[in-house]
This record gives structure tokens, sequence and C-alpha cells, in this order.
């Protein structure tokens, strides 16, 4: 009788024990889970705080006003209550997309003498390739060779034929045929687009957006002050508001 007592007892500590440890797996477990929902939070918020911070542009900038710089093209009457600047990149995505949902906007409000804007496109993106040197060199042929409103319409065609930031990038040759595109003659841009003859005024105006204080793209000013947004929509109603 007793030894049945032990065993019965021996099968209930063992039972106990078992219990006790399924109890402390369990306990583990969910640690261990609400551990690696946290530590993704981290993860997703440092990986956007990362993203913002590259898009960020800061306020200390001091730049000309539009139609005082020297490497870009100008819309709007020199004499306009207003003045838009914009510090662009051609393979910039948020310069892109900013381009599509501000473009007929800002050309509406130049023309009704509302406003005199400026874009500034240069080099940011070198870390990714040539792209972006050689698509501003290639406006800058055109503004030279074609004058400021083929240049417009040249800046304009790059952006809505920009190519994804992992490529293909558009060859020289595609880059003439979009001049052309454009109303430049052929025979006047397609050397100088080939050949890179303008590389100097990309690395000038490179260094001027550096020197105002440009940090990323697009930097967009509305009367010297620098327009942010949590996004380009936002920032595009920013600018109209202001104008209007």
């Amino acid at each position: 009788m007793s030894s049945n007592k032990s065993n019965a007892a021996d099968r209930t500590a063992r039972a106990q024990q078992a219990r006790a440890e399924q109890e402390r797996a369990e306990r583990r477990r969910r640690l261990l889970s609400i551990g690696g929902v946290v530590l993704a939070m981290v993860l997703i918020i440092g990986v956007g705080f990362v993203i913002q911070r590259s898009r960020d542009t800061s306020s200390d900038v001091a730049a000309p006003a539009a139609g005082q710089g020297e490497y870009g093209v100008t819309i709007g009457a020199a004499d306009a209550p207003h003045d838009i600047v914009v510090y662009e990149d051609f393979l910039c995505p948020f310069c892109g997309a900013l381009e599509e949902v501000s473009t007929d906007d800002l050309a509406r409000l130049a023309d009704e003498g509302k406003v005199t804007v400026e874009y500034r496109p240069f080099n940011l993106l070198s870390r990714i390739g040539d792209y972006s040197a050689r698509a501003t060199n290639a406006f800058a042929v055109v503004l030279e060779e074609s004058g400021p409103e083929t240049a417009k319409a040249f800046h304009d065609l790059l952006f809505e034929n920009q190519p994804s930031e992992s490529g293909p990038f558009p060859s020289d040759a595609d880059l003439v045929a979009l001049a052309v595109e454009a109303g430049a003659e052929e025979s006047d841009v397609a050397d100088g687009i080939e050949s890179g003859a303008r590389m100097d005024w990309v690395e000038e105006a490179t260094r001027a957006a550096q020197d105002a204080g440009v940090q990323g793209t697009p930097t967009v000013l509305l009367d010297g002050e620098v327009v942010n947004g949590g996004s380009v929509e936002e920032i595009a109603d920013a600018l109209v508001a202001g104008v209007e």
C-alpha cells in the first residue's frame, strides 16, 4: 500500500514539474515573441528615420531668388510678386513625382504673372552612376545651344521619361533624341551631349547648390523659404497656396 502511495506521489510530482516546465517555456515563448515585435518596430522606425533623413532638406538654405541663378531655367515674369526655386536631380524619383504633380499649376501661375519659377538641376546622385551628370550636361547643352524655352521642354521630357534608380539608363543617343523632340536641332546639340561638353557646368551647378546649403532633392524654396512636407503632394499644395 505504501509503495502504491509512493508511486502516486511520484507521478503527481512529475506531473507538477512537467506543468511548471511547460509554463516556464510558454512564458519564454511569449517574451521572445514580444521582444521580436518590439525589435521589428524599432527597425521599422529606424529605417523610416534614415529614409526621411535622406529626403530631409534643411531650412538653412541661402539661394539666389528665381531668375537670379546662373544654373537653371526660368519661367514667368521677372517682376512677379512671388518666386519659387526648385533644386532637383534628373534621376531623383521624388523630383520626378513633384514635377508630375506641380508642373501644370506652376506653369499656370507663371503664365498669370503671379510667380517666377526657376528649375536648378544638379548632380546629386553620382553614387548611383553617371546618368545624373550626363542628363544635366545634356540640359546645359540644350540651354546654351537652343535657348530657355527648348531647355524647359527638354527638362520636362527628361522627367516624363525618367528611368528607375536601378536602371537601365538612357544612352547619350537617347538624350539627343529627347532634345530633338523638345525642339532642338540635332546638329546643334548632338556633339555636346555625346562628348560631355558642359560637364564643367554640371560641376559648377552642383557646387553652387552645395554652397547654398542644399542637402537633398527636391529642395524647394518659396520666396526664399524652404517648403517642407510629408509628401510631394503637400509640397505642391503649399506652393500653390502660397502663390494664389
